[in-house]
């Protein structure tokens, strides 16, 4: 089967013939019809989440169910489906919860096995992990849904609890954080958002953003919500912009951390004080289990929110290495990449 594979961290991926993936027995392949370009795949690429190598790229995905292993009983060949990016074991306790996003013996394509950049990808467990695609969602939307429209999602329903009418301080507006500016607005609340990229504060403003900053300024945030952001969310991933995020926060505020922590940043600390005096709350959002799809599929399905909005470009999957190889630079445009196969 075609995959885009880079053999080493940083060397160029490259569009090459590799051997179709077993079927696992509690599993299925999916053909995959569409898959996203995320800044995940680029920190795995440029080493900062190491990954076995060889690798093939891709854990956002959509398409058919190809073959269907012997343990599954509710996916047959020719479903169309999509799953989230963190795959649960299906039977320890966090699993039978519901919160298989922090399962620990979760699985995940493109990380710890071949990823979607390939016209086959593996779902394991997939009674447990395979969501049902509806019609009504097409493969190129739905391939933005598994981990920068759904983290976003579980991050702002689950994790921060926002509610209509709240001020939503966004800080990066890459693909989780222009959807959680989506989302935002949907949900009713009042959205901040913040890029140095007028391009990104653009198709923030176009997605529902009232505000838009070029750097999250605490003082300027106060006074444009009258006392703070009730929730803020760091999309980036930097010691700074939390710090200015739980500084923007009224009392009881609510900050969730999205963007991944990586290097000097995963030390980085917090105003401790400040979290204590005004009672804040800091959590952590890692995707979200396939349980908690049909809510989020809901919004979809009745036109609450259209995902769809996201898309920037829609590239050929023999171009899905150089748009990652791409992200080592500021994106001249917003917008989350999909690569169709």
């Amino acid at each position: 089967m075609r995959a885009i594979v880079y053999a080493e961290v940083g060397a160029e991926p490259r569009l090459t013939d590799v051997p179709e993936p077993e079927c696992p027995d509690d599993g299925v392949l999916v053909a995959v019809r569409a898959t996203g370009v995320c800044r995940s795949d680029w920190h795995a690429w440029r080493g900062h989440d190491p990954v076995p190598l060889p690798n093939i790229p891709g854990h956002e995905f959509a398409g058919v169910v190809a073959a269907a292993g012997p343990g599954v009983r509710g996916f047959s060949v020719g479903d169309r489906v999509t799953a989230p990016f963190v795959n649960g074991c299906g039977r320890c306790a966090w699993c039978e919860a519901g919160q298989a996003q922090v399962c620990p013996d979760q699985t995940q394509p493109g990380f710890t096995h071949p990823g979607s950049f390939a016209e086959l990808v593996a779902v394991r467990a997939a009674d447990f992990n395979l969501v049902p695609l509806p019609e009504t969602v097409d493969f190129v939307t739905a391939a933005g849904l598994g981990c920068r429209f759904a983290t976003a999602y579980h991050a702002l329903t689950a994790q921060s609890r926002l509610a209509a009418g709240e001020w939503l301080l966004v800080v990066g507006c890459g693909g989780v954080g222009l959807s959680a500016v989506l989302l935002g607005e949907a949900l009713g609340a009042r959205v901040i958002a913040v890029d140095p990229s007028p391009a990104a504060r653009e198709r923030a403003t176009a997605l529902g953003a009232e505000v838009t900053l070029a750097t999250a300024d605490p003082d300027a945030v106060r006074d444009l919500t009258g006392g703070g952001a009730h929730v803020t969310m760091d999309a980036l991933g930097s010691g700074q912009v939390v710090d200015a995020a739980l500084r923007s926060l009224r009392p009881r505020g609510r900050h969730v951390q999205v963007g991944l922590m990586l290097g000097e940043q995963a030390s980085a600390p917090l105003p401790w004080g400040l979290v204590v005096a005004r009672e804040l709350v800091v959590a952590g959002s890692h995707g979200m289990a396939a349980a908690d799809y049909p809510a989020m599929l809901q919004l979809i399905a009745d036109g609450t929110v259209n995902p769809g909005r996201l898309v920037g470009r829609v590239v050929d999957l023999d171009q899905a290495g150089a748009e990652l190889m791409a992200m080592d630079a500021p994106a001249p445009s917003a917008g989350i990449t999909v690569a169709t196969v």
